[in-house]
């Protein structure tokens, strides 16, 4: 590709609330390019391009830039930002990822599924009225936080304390960041206070949950946790736990309520749930784009890559490409490549198997239950760019036993 050729790629505003990552825009770029130039670095939009520069070895993760992006180069976010697990590279990724990874085990997670399912239950049990609710409050926010006070042996009761300081967090990863960074620092602040309460607790109760076993690996000096890890870590694990669920299953509703005929078929195949939900991560990812970041200057697919660039691989418009999964559909029974909705490469999610459990047992139960689902009233979004989905999704149905 020549020079000329790149200045005349698409050009997207990234960072405008109002830009959507799923537009048409996005998608009719796609059949031009297999990128976009962006105010951030550069966007990859085509399905085999970003499966390859996922696992680049002259790009690292490129998250850690995300705070300097949006001019925000210091602060309590900042510094938590740039401790994330995600943010690492090398020995101190394998190193954390190795302490953090048996709060994700299948094995941990296959025994809480009775859990999941009686959780579900006795939410929809609870709505507010028979035949409509506010999916998001009366659902996706109790369910993702009492998923995650199950999973680490926090009290459930709790769940609202997890719920009200994530959602704001969340707000961090969107990008109208600089404008709420006064409440994402405070419910920071929040989540901070409550982690050095459970981390006291612990040291001085010990119980067979993670966050003992989070405690038990702080021994600075030994390759283990040092007492800024375990703090940090443990806020990440309450708002990644929470944050990605939340997001996923609204977007999901969203998603059935446009294929009505997939909700049925759920309802009367419950076992396609695991399908269910890697399908709508395909169409309808809550993480919009997987960030990546040069570590050198090199040349892909006839466009110079300088070092410092900040690639943005877009997951809706890669894992929706023509060239690989033919025309838009929604198929919760179709055999499909691989999509990027939990990352890839050395960085992909920890946490995917607890939101994978968790959402391919509540979506049957809800479409058992919650037959004929519309929205019935006014729903808001967060911007479709960085981390979205609703926050607020009323829907009404026809209730089912």
């Amino acid at each position: 590709m020549t020079a000329v050729a790149q200045d005349q790629a698409p050009y997207f505003d990234i960072s405008d609330p109002t830009f959507a990552i799923t537009s048409e825009e996005v998608h009719a770029a796609r059949e031009q390019s297999w990128y976009a130039r962006t105010n951030y670095g550069i966007a990859g939009l085509r399905y085999d391009e970003v499966s390859r520069l996922l696992k680049h070895p002259k790009l690292r993760q490129g998250s850690v830039q995300w705070p300097a992006h949006n001019g925000i180069t210091e602060g309590p976010w900042a510094h938590w930002f740039a401790s994330w697990l995600l943010n690492k590279e090398g020995a101190d990724h394998h190193r954390l990822r190795r302490l953090m990874n048996p709060a994700f085990s299948p094995k941990l997670i296959g025994a809480l599924v009775p859990r999941f399912q009686a959780l579900a239950g006795e939410l929809i049990d609870g709505f507010s009225h028979p035949d409509r609710c506010e999916f998001v409050t009366e659902f996706a926010e109790p369910y993702a936080a009492r998923v995650i006070a199950i999973m680490l042996g926090l009290p459930e009761e709790e769940w609202p304390i997890i719920a009200r300081e994530s959602t704001t967090l969340g707000l961090g990863m969107g990008v109208t960041v600089k404008d709420d960074l006064p409440k994402i620092e405070a419910a920071l602040a929040n989540l901070y206070t409550y982690a050095d309460d459970l981390i006291a607790d612990r040291q001085k109760n010990p119980r067979e949950d993670f966050v003992s076993k989070l405690v038990t690996a702080n021994r600075e000096g030994d390759g283990r946790l040092s007492d800024e890890e375990l703090r940090d870590g443990l806020v990440l694990l309450i708002f990644g736990g929470f944050d990605t669920t939340r997001n996923q299953l609204g977007l999901a509703m969203q998603t059935f309520i446009a294929n009505p005929d997939q909700w049925t078929l759920l309802a009367e195949q419950p076992e396609l749930g695991k399908a269910a939900v890697e399908e709508v991560m395909r169409v309808n990812p809550t993480v919009r784009w997987v960030t990546r970041e040069a570590l050198e200057d090199f040349e892909f697919e006839g466009l110079e890559i300088p070092a410092g660039t900040t690639v943005h691989l877009f997951s809706e418009s890669a894992a929706t490409d023509p060239r690989v999964f033919g025309e838009k559909a929604f198929d919760i029974t179709a055999d499909r490549k691989p999509h990027f909705g939990f990352g890839g490469g050395a960085h992909h999610c920890l946490g995917h198997f607890v939101a994978r459990s968790d959402m391919s047992e509540a979506l049957p139960l809800l479409a058992r239950r919650m037959r004929n689902p519309r929205i019935d009233g006014e729903a808001s979004w967060l911007p479709d760019s960085g981390n979205t989905g609703p926050m607020r999704l009323p829907i009404a149905f026809d209730a089912a036993g």
